[in-house]
């Protein structure tokens, strides 16, 4: 019987059982693992508030043990990111080539894979052999920092191959071993001159990657490695060092206790007291329905600070009823998914704390412009809602009473933007503190909604990988800002600018093109980390304001959540929606056109003020 013929029950009496069975048992240990320490930190940044603010004491080495949790926390949660839509994979070319090519292009894919968790592995093992010292605060010796990440390249191999040998792929996986094992092995005794410099090859292995639908990562830490073949003036162990460094900020802690926060809202019943304020204040108008899931997604946004997370709830919770009420299912989709464009921009917003780590601008000021700039997409968005639904028919008109009582119910949801951007921009809290903060009253809602150990275990769980799957991103984006860095990107952006008169006119229209280009491919994180820090000074020398140039990077790359081939919020909508993502695609262009004339705006203004 040929291999194509086996069956499911057939197969689970070979290997290919055996090995599926074993990589859930794996997933299920590092599921735990990685929720266990999600909620120490949890309860390591609020013991640590308690004791400042009530016995005016701290703990020593609070901040250098947080550091190592998270380090682990991304150790443990990304090999379990690696079959979803957190491994940030760009599968549209696959998907246009003939499908006799697509077990090559996994194979491939895998290669990059591979070749990332050797590199992880092996670095993080040859750092530990060279590192000395203890920790001054934690008293443990600093090796074991860069041997979590090791531990987790470990994973992901371990991963990766049960989970293809589960898909009955034991062949092709042996030869993306293979293969990637040869490339490791290579590399450091090949010499290729090129009078390119590094960062350009890096960047044209990590797109091969990226059109090989390898995980975005992946293919940033393989690019890394291949590159020292071209001169990089990185070697594996200065590789991994920058990934773990990159990681290494306390103010990435903010991270999954903000995804924790809207992750416990959604679960606890009180995302929902916001849609029905939502429908109470709007859903009387023209386009009712449509301008309540735009109203919910401004309010929700305060308590997420994740687009994906609001796409996703969105899609659940107003697709249905859209549809019911008369809406197109692409139309109503498409507006889903524009409107949650302004999760990443209206506080809290998980970009502006990726783009304040990138750059070192004021976290608190970049949250009041995100307010400012939100609201501007939201009005955008309500005019173009207005102008293309025509035929649905509003939702009744509530009586005083009833918006008075969503309102009230509405009051624990509305609470926890008051903790995070009040207690970040008056400075009563760290952003940090802030979001943990953020995520101890959704826990504390979650007990009064009565969730189950087990609903909060998923929470905690999922908060986790997802945390995981944006901090590896962000640590292997490290030495590709480097490599920028050290081939002066930077100021060759800055000599193009004055090529052009120098003035914030040609630094606006130059940054917005650079963005709108890098933005079809690359997620908003990687482009920030990558960008931001090359594009700032030239902003800061023609006068622009750096928050406001911030806010408008930001905004530049959330509306390409919404642009092929990437087009995040478009594939987690269409996921969720079960709509063809083509079809999403064409009917979001009107919101599109909206959300660019916001994005103007913001520019004009950075401009004349």
């Amino acid at each position: 019987m040929a291999a194509s013929e086996f069956h499911p029950a057939e197969q689970e009496t070979t290997g290919d059982g055996l090995a599926a069975r074993i990589l859930k048992a794996i997933e299920t240990v590092l599921g735990l693992g990685a929720a266990l320490v999600l909620a120490v930190l949890l309860f390591m940044v609020l013991v640590t508030v308690c004791m400042r603010y009530f016995f005016a004491a701290g703990f020593i080495g609070a901040e250098d043990l947080g550091i190592w949790l998270h380090v682990l926390l991304i150790a443990l949660g990304a090999p379990l990111s690696f079959n979803s839509a957190l491994a940030m994979r760009l599968d549209v070319f696959v998907k246009m080539m003939p499908e006799r090519l697509h077990p090559a292009t996994q194979v491939a894919a895998d290669v990059f894979t591979v070749l990332s968790g050797l590199i992880l592995s092996f670095g993080g093992s040859e750092i530990m052999t060279m590192l000395g010292g203890v920790s001054p605060t934690l008293g443990v010796p600093e090796w074991i920092r860069f041997g979590f990440l090791g531990a987790g390249g470990a994973l992901i191999l371990i991963v990766l191959l049960l989970q293809r040998i589960a898909e009955g792929k034991l062949w092709p996986v042996l030869l993306s071993v293979a293969v990637g094992a040869a490339l490791y092995a290579g590399i450091p005794l090949v010499s290729i001159e090129l009078d390119w410099p590094p960062s350009i090859v890096l960047g044209l292995i990590a797109a091969v990657g990226l059109v090989l639908a390898a995980p975005l990562p992946h293919a940033f830490l393989a690019a890394a490695y291949v590159v020292i073949a071209f001169g990089s003036s990185l070697p594996e162990p200065a590789i991994v060092s920058s990934t773990v460094t990159g990681i290494s900020k306390f103010l990435l802690l903010a991270i999954p206790f903000f995804l924790l926060a809207g992750g416990l809202l959604t679960a606890s019943g009180v995302a929902n007291q916001l849609v029905r304020f939502a429908a109470a204040m709007v859903g009387h108008r023209r386009a009712g329905l449509a301008q309540t899931t735009l109203l919910t997604s401004v309010l929700f946004s305060g308590a997420s600070g994740s687009s994906v997370a609001n796409a996703a709830f969105g899609a659940s919770t107003f697709q249905p009823e859209l549809v019911r009420h008369g809406y197109p299912p692409a139309k109503a989709a498409a507006i889903i998914a524009a409107t949650s464009v302004l999760d990443n921009v209206i506080p809290p917003s998980i970009a502006f704390l990726i783009l304040a780590t990138a750059t070192n601008l004021s976290v608190g000021s970049l949250l009041v412009g995100g307010f400012f700039a939100g609201g501007l997409m939201a009005i955008c968005l309500a005019v173009a809602i207005h102008l293309t639904v025509r035929d649905q028919a509003p939702l009744p008109h509530a009586s005083a009473a009833q918006r008075w009582q969503s309102a009230v119910q509405a009051i624990p949801a509305f609470g926890l933007g008051v903790i995070v951007v009040v207690g970040i921009r008056i400075g009563i809290v760290t952003t940090t503190e802030a979001a943990a903060l953020a995520a101890f009253y959704t826990f504390l809602l979650g007990i009064g909604a009565r969730l189950g150990v087990l609903s909060l275990y998923a929470a905690f769980r999922q908060a986790a990988v997802e945390a995981a799957a944006i901090g590896l991103l962000i640590g292997t984006a490290g030495p590709f800002a480097f490599l920028l860095a050290v081939d002066d990107v930077s100021g060759l952006i800055s000599h193009l600018t004055m090529a052009l008169g120098g003035s914030a006119l040609a630094v606006i229209l130059l940054s917005n093109i650079i963005l709108l280009v890098v933005g079809l491919v690359l997620d908003i994180g990687a482009a920030i980390l990558l960008f931001a820090p090359i594009l700032l000074p030239a902003a800061v020398s023609a006068g622009i304001d750096p928050i406001h140039f911030g806010v408008i990077i930001v905004v530049n790359l959330m509306i390409h959540g919404l642009t092929p081939p990437l087009g995040m919020l478009i594939f987690v909508v269409s996921g969720v929606t079960r709509i063809p993502a083509s079809a999403l695609f064409r009917a979001v262009v009107p919101y599109l056109l909206a959300l660019l004339v916001s994005l103007a705006i913001l520019c004009a203004w950075a401009i004349i003020f």
